[in-house]
């Protein structure tokens, strides 16, 4: 616009606005793009990388080329990584976009507990396999650092997914979920409670485990498969048990939940409806 109020001699002789100039640009752009909604994303991070030449995305797609997975991050978020990238939190329960497809925004937090995005994914699915491409992809965007520590849910394909790309890493089980399940699984009020007590609290392992057996017996669940799966995986959630590892004060994925809000309200605005 500059160069064409030069070219006229004054913005009063060009004879259209800068508004008119975006709308046309972008009545040209829709001619192009058609349909091609995929086509037109691609297009968009390329041109997001002459824009930001630390721009990373990579995406997958299936037997008939729809795609599949996809992954992005930018410049910012990845030099954010090299800083605060010891923690990371995932999250993929908030699935109510327009294409019913998981949100993965991959999170931590910086000096100052604020939370800040490393990476977003869209997921075809929720098995280890679309985990596992994610978890590489991250991996490779973040020049191969791997985190020291991970937060999650409890979902078993995100543990399989892991221990597989970054089985070096110390998981932690979310909270949130974890009281959540507790009460949904057991429905008494009081368990629940006594159960966020044994998981928060800085005792030793030892007397972790003489606590657990007197909520075990006091509540009579000592057959319920879900506290027996519990009871199993106790290293995952217990604090007595991850004591000694760092996880920047992360103890559940809300953070995850909150920003797959606001990408999900974001995505419902992109007219892509054949994008998947």
């Amino acid at each position: 616009m500059n160069y064409l109020t030069q070219q006229a001699g004054g913005y009063h002789n060009v004879g259209f606005t800068h508004k008119d100039l975006y709308n046309a640009l972008q009545r040209g752009k829709a001619k192009e793009i058609v349909d091609e909604d995929v086509n037109a994303l691609i297009a968009y991070f390329d041109y997001k990388k002459h824009d930001d030449p630390g721009f990373f995305m990579t995406y997958s797609v299936d037997e008939s080329g729809a795609l599949y997975n996809l992954i992005w991050s930018d410049s910012t978020s990845r030099l954010d990584y090299t800083c605060f990238g010891d923690v990371i939190a995932f999250d993929t329960t908030y699935k109510d976009n327009l294409y019913g497809r998981p949100i993965m925004p991959i999170v931590g937090v910086n000096h100052h507990h604020n939370t800040i995005v490393f990476a977003t994914a869209i997921i075809a699915d929720e098995t280890s396999q679309s985990f596992e491409w994610v978890l590489q992809n991250f991996l490779e965007a973040m020049m191969n650092k791997s985190p020291i520590s991970v937060v999650t849910d409890g979902d078993r394909a995100m543990q399989r997914a892991i221990k597989s790309v970054i089985p070096y890493a110390k998981h932690r089980l979310c909270s949130w979920h974890l009281s959540r399940n507790a009460q949904a699984n057991i429905g008494d009020p009081k368990f629940t409670a006594a159960f966020s007590k044994c998981m928060a609290s800085w005792w030793t392992t030892k007397e972790f485990d003489i606590q657990w057996r007197s909520i075990v017996s006091e509540f009579n669940v000592h057959k319920h498969p879900w506290v027996i799966e519990k009871g199993n995986t106790r290293h995952l959630w217990a604090q007595a048990y991850l004591t000694g590892h760092f996880f920047a004060n992360i103890r559940s994925t809300q953070r995850c939940e909150s920003m797959n809000a606001s990408l999900a309200i974001a995505l419902k605005h992109l007219k892509l409806p054949t994008l998947f």
